[in-house]
């Protein structure tokens, strides 16, 4: 095919939509309407004389054929987007851009980050908190720090895994001194269970400890991630179920008390990129010091 009779604008439109499966995304990216994705996707299927999706109610899902052009529209689209970014690149830029998700930042990143300052002294780390995993364009962050529930491959992406977590209740010692005795695992209804987001973590947790699930309060203020719990644990305002890789320095310096030996293993930390072998030295640098990180923080758990 001649190269004068590509498609230019409906491959675009094209490789946004596979990408989303989903029309109206790709055009909130490229910032056209919904009805020109659909009329621009319709001219390609006709120029290719066959469909390129599946289109059911609510939502697409991409043919054979969508699946195989979309392959290769990413790579060359990406490897376009790459030079470019290169031709246009201010030289001697040391800075490493890194999505990372709120409570990871607030409550084990950033107290921490210090030291990569004081070892990388010629590197600025640009922090962008969003929960939301990136597509690691050239206007994106190039590293990403993300939790899982389960082992995850994310979309043309290599993730490495950085530690397991496991959650326990903590307290601080002033509220356990001041509360009822803690003897066993249901004793902790008589306290106020701070939650987060749900109350799925801590039902979880009493079944692993072998409380009946009508002796579970359901009952306790609802916050919104690890750091706010955390905080309101060490005012004292009730028990928190703590993920015990990002409070470990709070458990050996006694600021907080794990009750208990039962851990609930609840998911993992990842370090997520396009490549994790074609990273920018910012990037590696960083790579390896939050693998060393997260080491340290492993075995501060495993001897606390």
């Amino acid at each position: 095919m001649k190269r004068g009779r590509l498609p230019l604008t409906a491959l675009r439109s094209f490789e946004a939509a596979g990408r989303h499966l989903s029309f109206s995304r790709a055009a909130e990216e490229l910032f056209v309407s919904q009805a020109a994705i659909s009329r621009q996707i319709r001219e390609l299927e006709t120029f290719l004389h066959q469909s390129l999706f599946f289109r059911h109610h609510r939502r697409v899902e991409l043919t054979e054929a969508g699946r195989r052009l979309l392959d290769q529209l990413v790579r060359s689209f990406d490897d376009i987007d790459r030079l470019l970014s290169e031709l246009a690149a201010v030289p001697a830029q040391s800075v490493v851009r890194v999505s990372v998700e709120p409570s990871l930042a607030s409550v084990w990143l950033v107290p921490r980050l210090n030291r990569f300052r004081e070892l990388r002294p010629d590197i600025d780390v640009s922090l962008e908190v969003d929960p939301r995993l990136i597509e690691f364009r050239s206007d994106q962050p190039e590293l990403a720090l993300r939790f899982s529930a389960h082992a995850t491959s994310w979309p043309r992406s290599e993730a490495e895994r950085l530690a397991s977590t496991v959650d326990s209740p903590v307290l601080s010692p002033a509220l356990l001194a001041s509360g009822p005795p803690l003897k066993s695992p249901v004793d902790l209804g008589r306290y106020t269970l701070l939650h987060e987001e749900n109350r799925q973590a801590w039902t979880r947790w009493f079944e692993a400890a072998g409380v009946a699930p009508e002796a579970v309060p359901a009952r306790g203020p609802m916050l919104a991630d690890i750091s706010l719990s955390k905080q309101a644990a060490l005012l004292g305002h009730g028990v928190a179920l703590g993920d015990l890789l990002q409070i470990g320095e709070e458990l050996a310096s006694g600021a907080l008390i794990k009750p208990f030996d039962i851990d609930v293993a609840s998911g993992a930390y990842w370090l997520v990129a396009r490549s994790l072998n074609d990273l920018s030295e910012p990037a590696r640098a960083f790579a390896d010091w939050i693998r060393a990180e997260f080491a340290e923080s492993r075995r501060v758990l495993a001897e606390g």
